[in-house]
């Protein structure tokens, strides 16, 4: 399979002969017209090559063949990790399982805890307990070009030392107590 042969109706969720992810791009030429396009994009799939996902997978995990690039905004998306929690999407359909796995991941979250903590919680509380982790990051509006690679989240980096405090309690004249570490 090589993306750019596919049709638009076959890009999203593909996998092509290499290995590499295919995906979707919207184009808006000068006179309005939109243009969608299948491209390579850089990220890997996990042991899959060749793959075009089938509609029984689309519709059970609960995703759109005309979606758009790749990105771990999806994740928020209502109602979709019940649908790639459930029996249907994650038992049956390795690639989409594949490739949610690694943008979870990549955002701190791991896919099975969240599918174990969706089993007994609503999406609201989902949401609050994922964006609480500190490991998702949310970024306004979607994902829209293909170069766009999964990385690790990174703690983020204090722009300055917190200030030094002395410790409470008593301590006899001439006597040094250590400084607490950090």
């Amino acid at each position: 399979i090589t993306c750019e042969k596919l049709e638009q109706g076959a890009c999203a969720y593909a996998v092509s002969s290499t290995g590499k992810r295919c995906v979707l791009e919207k184009r808006v030429k000068r006179g309005g017209q939109e243009e969608y396009n299948c491209r390579t994009s850089e990220i890997e799939a996990d042991k899959l090559k060749n793959w075009v996902e089938t509609d029984d997978c689309i519709k059970s995990c609960g995703l759109e063949r005309k979606s758009l690039g790749i990105s771990s905004d999806t994740l928020l998306k209502p109602g979709l990790t019940r649908h790639l929690c459930s029996a249907q999407c994650y038992d049956a359909c390795p690639n989409v399982v594949d490739l949610y796995f690694n943008l979870a991941a990549g955002e701190g979250v791991s896919l099975p805890k969240l599918c174990a903590a969706q089993e007994g919680k609503g999406r609201r509380e989902l949401t609050a307990d994922i964006k609480s982790s500190g490991g998702l990051l949310i970024a306004p509006g979607p994902i829209q070009a293909m170069r766009y690679m999964v990385a690790p989240a990174t703690p983020p980096v204090p722009e300055q030392p917190p200030p030094l405090r002395r410790e409470t309690g008593s301590f006899a004249p001439g006597t040094i107590s250590p400084l607490p570490s950090y």
